[in-house]
């Protein structure tokens, strides 16, 4: 069934997905290691353009997540694109175990350890905070009280910190 949408190929290495994102980003251009690793300089990043050369060339399978970003800002995608899906899924399963545990009570509290680049961004501790700020008043962001069971009740908080409708 087409619907005129182009789809997107099986793309399962590094080097098919920054291929990929070349072509898609910079169509019909040669783009050389130099000029994309200006380019994340430019965007903030650190990639040396003799590395960007070695993923296309397939030499570099497994690159540090700093490298992962940098593609990222190059390219202007998430990081994650890059990363292996399986990595992707582990950590969205952590996330949900995490949620899962915190609804029925086993996780009481979060503490903010390691705040650096890698670690977790004043806004969205905050956020988690105020999630659990409402779960010890026995509200879900003025929805009533919690169950634990489900995400019934909508409201919650929009991403700016603000309560939801």
């Amino acid at each position: 069934m087409d619907n005129g949408e182009e789809h997107m190929p099986e793309l399962t290495t590094l080097r098919q997905k920054v291929e990929y994102m070349v072509e898609k980003t910079f169509p019909g251009q040669k783009i050389s290691g130099r000029v994309f690793a200006d380019l994340v300089k430019e965007r903030g990043g650190s990639l040396s353009h003799s590395y960007f050369s070695n993923i296309l060339a397939g030499k570099v399978t497994h690159p540090s997540e700093d490298i992962l970003r940098a593609l990222g800002l190059g390219f202007g995608v998430d990081w994650r694109f890059f990363k292996e899906e399986s990595e992707v899924v582990d950590e969205v399963v952590a996330g949900l175990q995490f949620l899962a545990k915190r609804r029925t009570g086993e996780i009481s509290g979060v503490a903010g350890r390691g705040l650096d680049d890698d670690g977790l961004p004043p806004e969205l501790l905050e956020f988690a905070l105020s999630l659990l700020a409402d779960s010890k008043e026995g509200t879900n962001s003025g929805t009533g009280p919690t169950t634990g069971h489900g995400m019934e009740g909508g409201g919650g908080r929009a991403p700016d910190g603000e309560p939801g409708p």
